[in-house]
């Protein structure tokens, strides 16, 4: 690849550090120690300036390399490609453009070993630095943990943690490190606001298959907890307490999760135990939602649906021209705040109105924030975590009679949608397999979208979560309970972007898997080409509509009901 065409500042932090240690790079990741999507403290946008929820940086001497997936190549290359070399995963990776023979350092603490392997191989000279940024230190703002009820959860942890010791004792692993704190909130019945848009509490915890477990946490947060643990001790530490831990545990088998135990906690484990298993089965627990998991989701997605309608009748009867995408935000928003289960969003809004629109994960900023024109087509991409469920739904919408060309591709984007949640699960069994069914009809005219179709939801967690996904990647057998997104779209950099996100769970009525759709929100026929819809699919549109009119229909003005039964 070539060599940036203006000279390189390098950050002084950076510099000193590859200078100080004798080193050829450094590799700077998105992640905190806790490896989640989103975090308070982000030093990859601090220096880098790109603001997406994915990536990491490669800083060289005399070039600097910044990897992204395909949701944020345009977003990198507006924010950072003066200055960086734009990087596309999974096409390419530093071990495809890097010397094998450079020294690069990182933090131990901010990548795992599996992280390594896939960007690097086995054949380059990495370096553990333990360094830390200047960051102002942030105080305990007071966001202390709390507990969930059975009522809520469905599920006790002691239950929960009782699954998950006959786990261990028939694979024979003595020991758990659970270094993900969404699975240790989940197995734990607790909750927190460590994160922007999460309510997962930061912290770790280790389980002996002797029923102790040992909490890793900042200890000024966890007054509010009560556990009820029949039969299981804890004890709280400090975080980052770990090696105290293990220096005190008898030899014996353990289970990390390759996805977030650091290079430094795996090498403090492997150092005096063996490491028998690097999967944590708590993934798999935590995707298939129990039915009062399910029975939350539906009711913060009618609460959600009911905002989301007001807004889109309110938008689409707006008469003045003075509407900007950060105007758009803030008065969704506003309709999310009347309900009184609402606490927060679920990720920042995406309002990207004409050409940001085609930014696939887009966020309006003081430069970047358009007045919204006429002719622009808006994709408004949002969310919520309700009391005791997280929504995520995007739609996109005109203000004035599109393109046949612009209808035909909403159009096709719209058959993909609905072959997703009209899919055979029985017989298609994974999200690599529906993911080809939800392009086919863009693939059919040589079009496509350069991200996944659908990933899985958390039950008041994250709003992105594992295992579950409908991509070309992706091979977990879908299973009762699961929650996922359903999100085919269409980019045209420059001009629009067009998506159409409702989330869906997995019913199981009978032997038969099928979709059933959670969110209540209508879609904006006037982008449609019907002529391009096939009978079952305007039977399905129909029957969508329907169904959002019937949960919604008893909490909108009269003129808000009136407007979405014409859509019927």
């Amino acid at each position: 690849m070539d060599s940036l065409p203006e000279k390189i500042k390098m950050n002084k932090e950076i510099k000193n550090l590859i200078l100080t240690n004798n080193l050829d790079g450094y590799i700077l990741p998105k992640n905190d120690n806790y490896f989640t999507e989103y975090s308070k403290i982000n030093n990859l946008k601090s220096i880098t300036k790109f603001s997406g929820s994915a990536g990491f940086a490669i800083f060289l001497k005399n070039k600097q390399y910044l990897f992204v997936d395909g949701r944020y190549t345009i977003q990198a290359e507006k924010e950072a490609g003066n200055k960086f070399i734009i990087c596309e995963i999974p096409y390419v990776w530093p071990k495809n453009i890097l010397n094998k023979k450079i020294k690069i350092g990182f933090d131990p603490n901010l990548f795992t070993n599996e992280t390594l392997h896939k960007y690097f191989g086995d054949e380059y000279n990495l370096c553990p630095l333990d360094f830390k940024f200047k960051n102002k230190k942030k105080k305990n703002n007071g966001n202390m943990f709390y507990s969930l009820n059975t009522s809520v959860a469905g599920e006790s942890s002691s239950q929960k943690i009782n699954q998950l010791v006959k786990i261990m004792i028939n694979k024979q692993i003595d020991y758990i490190f659970v270094s993900s704190g969404e699975n240790v909130c989940w197995l734990l019945n607790i909750r927190g606001k460590d994160l922007p848009n999460s309510p997962v509490a930061n912290c770790k915890m280790i389980l002996t298959k002797k029923k102790h477990i040992y909490f890793f946490s900042d200890k000024n947060k966890i007054k509010n907890i009560k556990f009820n643990l029949k039969r299981y001790k804890i004890s709280f530490l400090k975080e980052g307490k770990i090696f105290n831990c293990l220096s005190n545990l008898k030899r014996g088998n353990f289970c990390i999760d390759a996805k977030t135990c650091s290079v430094f906690e795996e090498s403090l484990i492997n150092f005096k135990f063996k490491i028998i298993n690097k999967v944590d089965p708590i993934y798999n627990f935590k995707s298939l939602k129990n039915k009062t998991e399910i029975s939350n989701m539906i009711k913060a997605h009618i609460d959600d649906g009911v905002a989301l309608t007001k807004f889109l009748y309110w938008i689409k009867n707006y008469k003045k021209n003075d509407l900007t995408e950060k105007k758009v935000e803030k008065k969704l928003e506003n309709f999310r705040k009347k309900n009184n289960n609402y606490l927060y969003p679920s990720f920042d809004t995406i309002a990207g109105s004409g050409p940001n629109g085609a930014i696939i994960h887009y966020r309006s900023d003081k430069i970047s924030n358009r007045k919204i024109k006429k002719k622009d087509l808006l994709l408004l991409d949002s969310g919520g975590q309700y009391k005791w469920g997280t929504t995520d739904v995007t739609r996109t919408m005109c203000f004035s009679n599109p393109s046949n060309k612009i209808k035909d591709v909403f159009t096709r984007v719209l058959k993909g949608h609905i072959a997703v949640v009209q899919s055979n699960i029985k017989r298609l069994k994974n999200g690599h397999n529906i993911d080809k069914i939800a392009r086919k009809s863009l693939n059919s005219i040589g079009l496509d979208y350069r991200h996944g179709t659908g990933h899985g939801v958390g039950a008041f967690l994250n709003v992105h979560e594992g295992p579950q996904g409908i991509s070309k990647n992706n091979y977990i057998q879908l299973q009762e309970g699961m929650v996922l997104s359903n999100e085919p779209g269409f980019y045209k950099k420059n001009n629009f972007g067009i998506r159409i996100e409702n989330l869906v769970f997995v019913k199981k009525s009978k032997s038969k898997l099928s979709f059933e759709n959670l969110t209540m929100a209508p879609i904006d026929i006037d982008l449609i080409n019907f002529k391009l819809l096939n009978k079952k699919e305007k039977n399905y549109l129909f029957k969508y509509h329907f169904d959002v009119y019937n949960n919604i229909s008893s909490f909108l003005s009269k003129n808000e009901k009136k407007w979405l039964a014409e859509l019927i």
